[in-house]
């Protein structure tokens, strides 16, 4: 099933949900559809294109910054799914200063590794190994959590910005 970008009155991206739900949004007034998808709803009468970027009627209060939950897909993301270290293709996470020895497991501390790398590393410091980061881990800012969805839509481009994810 294809998605939809949700667009607050004042065009900033809220939330990408299934396409079902912004033609329901669409349809019940609350939001108007900018652009159209591919994919085509049927009803007993009608037949209804899915939208891919609708905006609200309305204005939506957003009561905290959206903050980029860190899992194993958003830190491969974030890292382009390369191995901090190595630079080959990324398998694992990998925290920097190991849990065992105090790290944290936030956004700064955690690094995509692949196997080889991460095996050599184990629960040692930097400082005790040769690895060198290849950048220093970052939280992720602004509308990074629309690309951490999977594949943006040229649609939503001129709504996001362009298609790469920033720390």
């Amino acid at each position: 099933m294809s998605r939809a970008l949700v667009l607050n009155v004042s065009y900033e991206a809220l939330c990408v949900v299934p396409s079902r739900r912004a033609l329901s949004l669409v349809l019940s007034n609350k939001a108007v559809a900018l652009h159209q998808g591919s994919e085509i709803f049927h009803s007993a009468r009608a037949a209804f294109h899915a939208p891919s970027v609708v905006r609200l009627n309305y204005f939506v209060r957003v009561p905290y910054p959206t903050r980029v939950a860190l899992n194993k897909r958003s830190v491969f993301a974030r890292d382009n799914y390369i191995c901090q270290y190595c630079g080959a293709p990324a398998e694992n996470i990998d925290h920097v200063v190991p849990k065992s020895r105090g790290g944290q497991h936030c956004w700064e501390n955690v690094v995509a590794s692949c196997k080889s790398c991460n095996s050599k590393k184990e629960d040692r410091m930097l400082s005790e190994t040769n690895f060198v980061l290849r950048k220093v881990p970052m939280t992720p800012k602004g509308r990074t959590w629309i690309y951490l969805l999977g594949a943006v839509n040229d649609e939503w481009v001129p709504y996001v910005g362009g298609n790469t994810l920033t720390a």
